[in-house]
């Protein structure tokens, strides 16, 4: 099993690299409609090019697979280290070319990796999403913002776009659903989900309170 599993990673590899970014999002799209119907909101804010940072609510395992098929560019999502290595999911982690993250207390080396990566690709004028919360919600409320996105503009001034996940707590992607114990299909089939966006926020603006008020109220906590 274990040189099956290497074959399966070799092949992956080389398949990424000759099928373009925009066929892979392509492929997530018709997946995700096939599980969720899905209502869009506001991804018009997003800018067509330059640096960006989008910062979201963090709800399942799949969050960034889910938004990288929606988004109308391909963006680098900041993961925490051990989503990025779950098992079948880290090859579609790192055909995203996600960027996994550890707490300097579990990993300061791959910390101050992930942030001089992210770096690179704000300076190269990508598009980079982040989950604010640090982790999964284990409960399905938004959890306190972590700092980390003050850093991130310290050194690299770039708009934030903030962004909200609706109705996603509950799928058997989420903590709620025995994380991932028993292969199943989400208990609410083809749930209507949300994915909506703001106005970018100009980067002397965000705070991580800030920020996640605005995404607070994006999601409806607000009403």
């Amino acid at each position: 099993m274990p040189h099956l599993w290497r074959a399966v990673k070799w092949l992956w590899q080389v398949v990424t690299e000759l099928v373009p970014i925009w066929l892979l999002q392509v492929v997530v799209w018709v997946l995700i409609h096939v599980l969720y119907r899905i209502r869009t909101q506001g991804l018009h804010h997003i800018p067509a090019q330059g640096a960006v940072v989008i910062a979201c609510n963090h709800v399942s395992f799949v969050d960034a697979l889910l938004m990288g098929g929606l988004l109308p560019r391909p963006p680098r999502f900041v993961m925490y280290h051990k989503i990025y290595k779950l098992p079948v999911m880290n090859l579609l982690f790192r055909a995203a070319r996600v960027i996994p993250i550890a707490p300097a207390k579990e990993d300061p080396v791959l910390l101050e990796a992930a942030y001089k990566a992210i770096r690179e690709a704000l300076n190269n004028g990508e598009l980079v999403g982040i989950f604010p919360e640090g982790g999964l919600t284990p409960d399905g409320t938004i959890q306190p913002f972590k700092p980390g996105i003050e850093k991130i503009l310290a050194a690299n001034p770039v708009p934030v776009v903030p962004m909200a996940l609706q109705n996603l707590w509950g799928s058997m992607w989420s903590k709620q659903d025995s994380r991932l114990r028993r292969a199943r299909l989400p208990r609410r089939f083809r749930a209507a989900i949300g994915l909506v966006a703001a106005a970018p926020i100009p980067p002397e603006q965000v705070t991580a309170e800030f920020l996640e008020v605005q995404i607070r109220v994006l999601r409806g906590d607000a009403a």
